[in-house]
Parts: C-alpha cells; sequence; structure tokens
C-alpha cells in the first residue's frame, strides 16, 4: 500500500511558475460497521489462542501487533512510497519522518539495551547483524521489490488488512523469496564475503551514550539534505485523504506522519521490553513456506538455516510460539479494524497481468533479499539503527540504491511513477 497521499511539499521552488493547487478533499464514506465487527471477533479468537497456546508474553506481542496495524493504516505510514518520492521528485516528507521515528527508536533503545533484560526475563538484544555481500547485495534486491511488489515488508500486511487483495500476490512471492533465501543461506553468510557485526554502542568506546549522540546527529543531517533537496525540486503538493475531525479522527482520521513515527518507535520499543528483541516481520514468512514444504515431504530441517539453534524449535511448533507470526497476524487484523473504520476496506477481485506479474517479482526479490540482509525494512532498517548496529545504515542506502533501479522497471509492469506536476506522489 502506498502512503503517497501522506506526503506534500515543504520546500520552495526557486522558479516563477504558479503553484498547483491540490484537488479538494472527497468526503469520508461510512464505517464498516459487519467488517470492523469480523475483525473484532477474529482478534479475539486469536487472542485467546494466543494466550493459551503460548501465554502472556506471545498474548501481549500480539496486542502490539494490533496497535501497529493500527497507526500504519491511520498514518499511511510507509517506506516504499518514501523512497520512491523522494528519488521521483525530490519530496523528503517522509523520509523526515523516518529519521524522526528512528530518532525516538534509539532514545528508548539505548537504556533497554543497556539494561540487559526483558519483561519476559529474556536477554535485551538489538538487532545487531554482520556487514558483507549479503546485506549489499540482499538490500538492494530489496530495494527494487520494494517498487515492483508496490510495498514493503510492514506495507504488505497492512495493505492485506485494509482489503488490498492483490497484495496477496506480492505476499506470495514474499514467501517463496523468503524461503529460496532460507535455502541459499548458509551460502550468503560463509562463501560470500562476510564483515564483522558492528555496533557503535558496543563495538566501539562511543557506549549508548555516545552511539546516541552520533546517530541522532546524522538522522539530522539526512533530513537537512531532504530539504534542500525538495528546494531545489519543487516536490508535489500535499493531497491530505479524507479525514473525520475532532475526537472521531482518532478512529476514522488520516494521522500526521509524524504521529506514525513517533507511536511506531514507541510500539517497536515496547516490544524489546516485552520479548527481549524489537519488531520483525520476514522471518515469519520463511517459516510459513517451509512448514509448507514440509507438509509436502521436503526435508526443510536439514537445511543449515533451520539447524542454527534459534530457528530448529519454530518447524515443529505452533505458529502461535514464534513471535514474528503473532504479531504479523496482529498487524493484518489491527489494519482490517481501522481501515473498516474508517470506511476504507476494499476487496480488489481484477488485477492486471503485467500488475500481477511485477507483484510476484518484487514480493521474490524482497523476501530472498530479506533473509540473506539479515531483515527487511523493519528488522534490518528500523531494528538495525534503532539498535545503533552499521548493518541498518548500509541496509539503508543500498535499499536507496535499489530504489533507483526499480523506477526504471515499474514501467514494463504498468506502474507509473510520480511527476512534478502530480498533485499526490
Amino acid at each position: 500500500m502506498s502512503v503517497a497521499d501522506r506526503v506534500g511539499a515543504t520546500g520552495r521552488s526557486r522558479s516563477v511558475a504558479p503553484s498547483r493547487p491540490a484537488p479538494p478533499a472527497a468526503e469520508q464514506p461510512p464505517p464498516q460497521v459487519g467488517v470492523v465487527l469480523a475483525a473484532l471477533l477474529a482478534s479475539l479468537v486469536l487472542a485467546g489462542l494466543t494466550f493459551v497456546t503460548a501465554g502472556w508474553v506471545m498474548f501481549t506481542l500480539f496486542l502490539i501487533g494490533l496497535a501497529l496495524g493500527l497507526v500504519l493504516f491511520h498514518s499511511r505510514f510507509g517506506f516504499t512510497s518514501a523512497w520512491r518520492q523522494l528519488v521521483s521528485v525530490g519530496q523528503g516528507k517522509a523520509l523526515r519522518a523516518h529519521m524522526l521515528m528512528l530518532a525516538v527508536a534509539c532514545t528508548l533503545f539505548a537504556p533497554l539495551l543497556a539494561g540487559g533484560v526483558s519483561l519476559s526475563g529474556e536477554p535485551t538484544m538489538g538487532f545487531v547483524s554482520p556487514l558483507g555481500s549479503g546485506v549489499v547485495i540482499g538490500a538492494f534486491l530489496f530495494g527494487v521489490g520494494m517498487q515492483l511488489g508496490g510495498s514493503c515488508a510492514s506495507g504488505t500486511l497492512f495493505a492485506i488488512g485494509s482489503g488490498q487483495t492483490s497484495i496477496l500476490i506480492t505476499l506470495g512471492g514474499f514467501i517463496a523469496g523468503s524461503v529460496l533465501g532460507a535455502y541459499h543461506f548458509q551460502f550468503w553468510a560463509e562463501s560470500m564475503p562476510t564483515g564483522p557485526a558492528v555496533s557503535l554502542a558496543t563495538s566501539t568506546p562511543l557506549g549508548y551514550a555516545g552511539a546516541w549522540a552520533v546517530s541522532l546527529a546524522v538522522m539530522a543531517a539526512i533530513a537537512g539534505i531532504t530539504v534542500v533537496v525538495g528546494r531545489r525540486r519543487n516536490p508535489p503538493p500535499v493531497e491530505h485523504p479524507p479525514s473525520a475531525r475532532g475526537v472521531a479522527r482518532a478512529l476514522r482520521g488520516s494521522w500526521p506522519l509524524w504521529a506514525g513515527g513517533v507511536l511506531l518507535a514507541g510500539l517497536n520499543a515496547l516490544t524489546l521490553a516485552v520479548s527481549g528483541q524489537g519488531w520483525g516481520v520476514t522471518s515469519a514468512f520463511a517459516l510459513w513456506g517451509s512448514k509448507w514444504l514440509s507438509w509436502f515431504g521436503v526435508d526443510v530441517a536439514s537445511w543449515p538455516y533451520w539447524q542454527q539453534e534459534l530457528n530448529a524449535p519454530k518447524l515443529e511448533a505452533s505458529v502461535l510460539l514464534d513471535k514474528t507470526s503473532v504479531m504479523d497476524f496482529g498487524v493484518i487484523l489491527g489494519a482490517m479494524v481501522a481501515s473498516a473504520a474508517a470506511g476504507a476496506f476494499i476487496v480488489h477481485r481484477r488485477i492486471p497481468g503485467r500488475l500481477a506479474l511485477g507483484a510476484v517479482i518484487g514480493g521474490v526479490l524482497m523476501g530472498y533479499g530479506a533473509r540473506i540482509a539479515f531483515g527487511c525494512n523493519i528488522g534490518a532498517y528500523f531494528g538495525g539503527i534503532s539498535s545503533f548496529s552499521l548493518h541498518g545504515w548500509l541496509w539503508g542506502a543500498m535499499a536507496l540504491l535499489g530504489t533507483f533501479a526499480g523506477l526504471r522497471l515499474r514501467p514494463l509492469f504498468g506502474l507509473t511513477n510520480p511527476k512534478p506536476v502530480d498533485s499526490v506522489c
């Protein structure tokens, strides 16, 4: 799902051309009560099953997933469109929201990681992964895949929850690519050039306080660069989606991007505080696909990826015992509740062939890229940077480069790119 309708211009134009007025906002449709009740019932049932099967920690993580789905939908907070808008028309508002989100997350993560123990009794561990060719190539592939598939990892989940069934095609490719990446994981981890895992906080003399200061300085610099780019390129103006006003805006409205970024950072930190690890998305896709193959007799348990100490038990256990799966289910249902309450739940039935092909290819590229790069836009980019890992910054840089390539490929699949004359990016 694109968050393009949430992004507009903030910069000044150097030309004397007249400004482009945004079209008037459409009237917001009424709530879809039946869908809301169905989503709430499904959430209640799944919450109960999770509590009975896995206990209070997984139950709490499912509730956090519901909250993440609500926030993602209401704020239209995305990653795919943020990079596309910056590269295509110089619109940096969404990327500045990323920097705010990351700054808040770093501020919250630092004491939690330094404290060492979560509410579940597990040690708090950040997403700190090795620097290497897997991150370079995997993040680049993910960047290309985002632009072809039309969504990122978190975007895929909340788009499905919002009724965009076309994204199910992207999810199918995502799962297939994740399984293939798990199959090839040892090759990238051991046979290709790989460097050390570097944390600004624990691998350098900076400590958490120094790593926090350096990280915020980098984020401020990136935000400043986007302002300069915007002033030079005069990006398109804002068109806000229909929204309730007053108190009703909390349930039926469009939230500011900054609010979405702050809330996502807080919920990610809460995930770390409860479980000992931050929010992730795509490892569940590899699990779901591998379980499916095992049901058809494929010996996935012999793959080195599934022989790792943390991964091996998951193949035989219920998915309700897998933190990432439980939170993914929560995101989908949370977005479903939010979209139906806003009257925006729409099921798409007919999908042009070229778009479907792009969705599949994009999903495969994202799934494969996420596995060999130690995560996606959530686990590697959001979680890695928040954990003061250099691999998070490398992931973001390579995904941005992948965006350039992805934009060149989008027209081949019937996809358009933002233009300077558009009122919505």
